[in-house]
């Protein structure tokens, strides 16, 4: 395998719809206020991007080196369980990967608050350095909060709550309390990727002491909390809609949760954790699709 095709591996790009999602349901939200602006927009999308290719590359590495990376891991083999990235080359990866997505969130908070807003400029730098952190210590150090069970809370407060709530903020300078739903409404559907990967790898986990959600609650209890992953985040957009008004046409945008409910139906019937790697995709572009019709949906009814 050629380095570069290495390289877009450990990127994984197929995790990148995903977390796009946040940021195009806040910037939908933006819109319902009329406050939109293609600039901040694309550097929103684009500090997301870096952010979760230094936390695919941090993951690769930190997973790599603790060993739970290896033969019995269900799913694409990574760059350093295969060799095909030194560690060197990819700590060095996560670094310059994590020096550019600051870069972006710098000129990004410029553009959306200036100089003149100092106490915004200053949150939003210590969210971004945050995000870094997060994306870093998933798996990487002795102290990696993946392998005591604290993803599902990160993944849902950073791609959930800021990657909504704060992509609104960046264009509003203002919330208002109904949109936190659609924010835990995508909070929890991340989640939901984060938890099928955890049942998935089950059995891996447990044996190399990553002490997941999935390991400490057990198979069985995992697929019954991604039931409720997945239908809390359906009420609370249906809240949403009960709250904001919206009628049967413009809230065609629920039909996402269709292909969701379908797959609802394969996890709960799954017995082997092996099973459940295609359903990751499924969810994934679900989640995707959810975000893309909504902001679809407000720019078209607005």
């Amino acid at each position: 395998m050629g380095k570069t095709k290495a390289w877009i591996q450990a990127a994984r790009l197929r995790t990148l719809p995903l977390s796009l999602s946040g940021i195009i349901v806040g910037t939908a939200l933006a819109s319902l206020h009329a406050q939109f602006e293609l600039s901040i927009f694309i550097l929103a999308l684009l500090t997301t991007v870096g952010f979760q290719v230094t936390s695919n590359f941090a993951n690769d590495y930190g997973d790599g080196i603790k060993g739970t990376d290896n033969e019995d891991r269900v799913g694409p083999a990574r760059a350093l369980q295969s060799g095909t990235i030194s560690r060197k080359s990819l700590k060095a990866g996560v670094i310059i990967s994590a020096l550019i997505s600051l870069a972006i969130a710098v000129v990004l908070i410029y553009l959306a608050f200036g100089s003149g807003n100092f106490a915004y400029v200053l949150v939003f730098l210590v969210l971004g350095l945050l995000s870094i952190w997060a994306s870093i210590k998933y798996t990487v150090g002795s102290n990696a909060y993946g392998y005591r069970g604290l993803g599902d809370l990160f993944v849902f407060l950073f791609f959930g709550l800021l990657g909504v709530l704060g992509s609104m903020f960046l264009y509003t300078k203002t919330l208002e309390w109904p949109s936190i739903l659609p924010a835990i409404s995508i909070g929890l559907l991340c989640v939901a990727v984060l938890n099928l990967n955890n049942l998935r790898d089950v059995v891996s986990d447990k044996k190399h002491g990553k002490n997941t959600l999935i390991v400490k609650m057990g198979f069985e209890n995992g697929k019954r909390y991604h039931l409720g992953l997945i239908f809390t985040a359906l009420l609370c957009f249906l809240a949403y809609i009960i709250v904001i008004g919206f009628d049967w046409k413009q809230s065609f945008f629920m039909l996402a949760f269709v292909p969701l409910l379908i797959h609802l139906r394969t996890v709960m019937a799954t017995k082997e954790p092996v099973r459940l790697d295609p359903e990751l995709k499924k969810v994934a572009l679900s989640t995707f699709l959810l975000a893309v019709l909504f902001f679809i949906s407000v720019n078209i009814f607005l």
